[in-house]
Parts: C-alpha cells; structure tokens; sequence
C-alpha cells in the first residue's frame, strides 16, 4: 500500500472508527497508568506471545494493529520480532513513543494497512478488533491475510461472549464506546472463511484481580 493509499484509507474512516479514536485519544494517560503492569502480572497470557513469537520466528517482521501504549509491542520486540505498532489514536501513539523511544509507531487504520500486500510474517489483534461491528470483521480478517506472507501467523485477542458491553464515562472522560464480545468458534469460522488455517485456541478463565469479567480467547492462525 502507497503513502497515498494509506492517507485515502484513513480519511474514509467510518463514524465507528471516528468514535474509536476520539475514545482512546480522551483516555491514553489514564489508561495508560491503569494498565500499565497488566501484562506482567497475566503469564498465560505472556506465555501466548511467546509461542506466537516462536512460529514467526525470531526477526520477523510483524505488524501490533491497534497497539494502544506499546506495551505488547516492546514485549515482542524484548522476544526477537522486528515489530512497529499502528493506532489510531494520536494520544495513545504519544505514550508508546515516550515510553518505548526504540520502536517504530504509526497512525493509521487496521481496516486499510499501510502495507504492501505479503508484506509481513506476523499480525498481532491484540484486543483491537472488539470495537468492530459483526459485519465487517470478514473484510477485517481479509486485510489480516493480505499483508500477511504465505505461512504468516496471525494472533487475535479478545473477550469472549454474546453481548457487548459499553463502557461509558471512563475515568471520568465524557466518551463512551462498545466493546464487543465474541465466541471463539465464530472468530474461528470467520477466519477459516477468510482463507486462514487455524493453528492454536487458548480460553483462559477472567482474572477478576485485573478487572476482567468474562473469559479471555486468544486465536493463532496462519496464512
């Protein structure tokens, strides 16, 4: 994908991505500071990146969509990837800039990669897709495959679950955003539809001591 391509994808943004990024670009410093040591204190959840980190293959190249403060993204970086995060939220890539000044960070939308296609050997959703609509994840997941290299992997976390929940006034903030939930049999048959061959499913039960409510899937697949 061209600069230009990518600029022409980001301007068509929809009211749902525009809501997106005005959520998060109000909220960055605090959840930032709320989350900042989540990570560290969920193995089941390192131990997945590690092993995603271990199919790709150290010095891959690897794309963290949705990568918020960078946290995820330095923690495959610290595993041997070549890996640059992309967000949409201005505010949020200011805190991954600051706090990770080593790595690589862009604006942009997940829905139009700037990437060419076959680019990559990895994709990280790491709890990004859930601000998707039902809808749209198949046109999702087939701009996942896109950038993705015959035999890339992909990695998607999410909450599972029937309904979203909506999270209003967070922090205090006058935003409110959806976060969806999804069963990992569906995420699986949307994958397999978008031409993926799933290779892991991992469900680990809610760690309440971190807020959580409901389990937490995360899906490997390959290209």
């Amino acid at each position: 994908m061209t600069a230009e391509t990518a600029m022409t994808a980001m301007t068509a943004m929809t009211a749902e991505t525009i809501n997106t990024r005005t959520f998060y670009d109000a909220i960055a410093e605090d959840y930032s500071v709320r989350y900042r040591d989540v990570l560290a204190a969920q193995p089941l959840d390192r131990g997945v990146l590690a092993g995603f980190a271990e199919l790709v293959g150290a010095g891959g190249r690897v794309a963290d969509l949705g990568c918020g403060p960078g946290r995820v993204t330095a923690h495959l970086a610290a595993l041997g990837l070549d890996v640059y995060g992309l967000d949409l939220s201005a505010s949020m890539l200011a805190v991954a800039r600051r706090e990770n000044p080593g790595l690589r960070f862009e604006q942009g939308s997940m829905t139009g990669i700037p990437a060419a296609d076959g680019e990559l050997a990895g994709v990280v959703s790491w709890y990004s897709s859930i601000h998707t609509a039902d809808e749209r994840l198949p046109g999702l997941f087939a701009e996942f495959r896109r950038v993705l290299a015959p035999g890339g992997y992909l990695l998607l976390a999410f909450q599972t679950g029937d309904e979203p929940r909506r999270v209003e006034r967070p922090f205090g903030h006058p935003v409110s955003l959806d976060f969806r939930r999804l069963r990992p049999g569906r995420v699986a048959e949307l994958l397999e539809g978008a031409g993926f061959g799933l290779r892991a499913r991992t469900v680990r039960e809610p760690a309440e001591e971190s807020g959580e409510s409901t389990p937490q899937a995360f899906l490997i697949a390959r290209r």
